[in-house]
């Protein structure tokens, strides 16, 4: 973390002013990918996005301090749903932060079962969505996750595809990919299986082979990136013929006022870099994938009104009088086949 104002490190990693739909230069998709990584390996470290946002040293970078917490919301508010996120414990500051990682996935749509078997380290309150239901994952399937982070949809998809099955997380952070390991005994003695690995990796640049998976997941990740639509063309690649793609990610609903675009926490929570809802699809069939449906899911946002999140307060604060974030921002439940 870093003094200058950004929650997620460097001097700053909002998209440039290059025209919507053009490819960024390489030095600025680095730019993004290193404040991006930076971001994330702090979250790794805390346990949690809220836990990594109160150890932010400057409280005006992502919090707003009341003289009744030190942070933007007390961890009393976030009652004990557990250790969803590890040390962090969820609540507090400036993620999802009046309910716990635990709580948000429930929230989201996984079962209890799902939060039974999942090592509850893995879980670090970064969702908006289910892919791995939304995948109806079938035993013996080989799975890839894209921005895996702690493992939890690796997980949560496990047990699913079964001991003939295959679960591969991709993260481009290595704090991430060490905590994910560092979770596997605790996936294997729970489940039993040995059916889960991670790789370090950039979405853009798959360290998978060709026609490998069956399926393709990935939870509020894909619009972190600075190239798209080499994303989908990475995700046809990796398919086999007849693959299918389950995805849960935030897109906009038309765009958002420049000052939102930009704000460097909101590129870390997954907003600044979401795409219009159509763009998605355009980016999709480029890449080849067919048979595609896209789902909005406004409940995810509405609910993080209701929980007065501080980063969609300041995102509010950016939009035009009579409007919210909702008329903005949606979760989107994605799904495609490769022919």
């Amino acid at each position: 973390m870093s003094k200058n104002g950004s929650c997620c490190g460097g001097g700053g990693c909002g998209a440039s002013d290059r025209p919507a739909g053009r490819a960024p230069l390489e030095q600025e998709a680095d730019a993004v990918r290193t404040a991006v990584r930076e971001g994330y390996a702090a979250i790794a470290q805390a346990g949690a996005w809220s836990a990594a946002r109160a150890d932010t040293p400057s409280g005006d970078a992502c919090c707003e301090r009341t003289s009744a917490s030190p942070c933007c919301g007390s961890a009393a508010t976030s009652s004990g749903g557990g250790g969803g996120g590890g040390g962090g414990g969820g609540g507090g500051c400036c993620g999802p932060a009046t309910f716990s990682p635990q709580q948000l996935a429930s929230a989201i749509g996984y079962s209890a079962g799902d939060l039974a078997a999942t090592p509850d380290a893995a879980n670090m309150g970064l969702s908006c969505g289910n892919p791995t239901a939304l995948a109806s994952l079938k035993p013996g399937e080989t799975v890839l996750d894209l921005g895996s982070g702690g493992g939890f949809d690796c997980f949560v998809a496990g047990p699913k595809v079964g001991p003939l099955g295959r679960v591969i997380g991709v993260d481009m952070t290595p704090q991430m990919v060490s905590k994910a390991r560092s979770n596997i005994a605790s996936y294997e003695s729970i489940s039993g299986l040995r059916n889960v690995e991670f790789r370090l990796g950039e979405i853009e640049n798959l360290p998978v082979a060709d026609a490998s998976a069956d399926v393709v997941i990935s939870n509020c990740v894909l619009n972190l990136s600075p190239d798209k639509p080499r994303v989908w063309r990475e995700i046809a690649r990796v398919l086999r013929p007849g693959g299918r793609v389950a995805v849960s990610d935030l897109a906009l609903l038309r765009p958002l006022p420049e000052a939102a675009r930009r704000d460097v926490e909101a590129l870390v929570g997954c907003i600044a870099g979401a795409v219009l809802v159509e763009e998605t699809r355009r980016q999709m069939a480029d890449a080849g994938l067919t048979d595609i449906r896209l789902t909005p899911k406004p409940q995810y946002i509405a609910a993080m009104n209701d929980w007065q999140d501080p980063l969609y307060r300041r995102i509010f604060e950016h939009l035009p009088a009579g409007t919210g974030p909702g008329d903005y921002i949606t979760s989107l439940d994605i799904s495609a086949r490769k022919p």
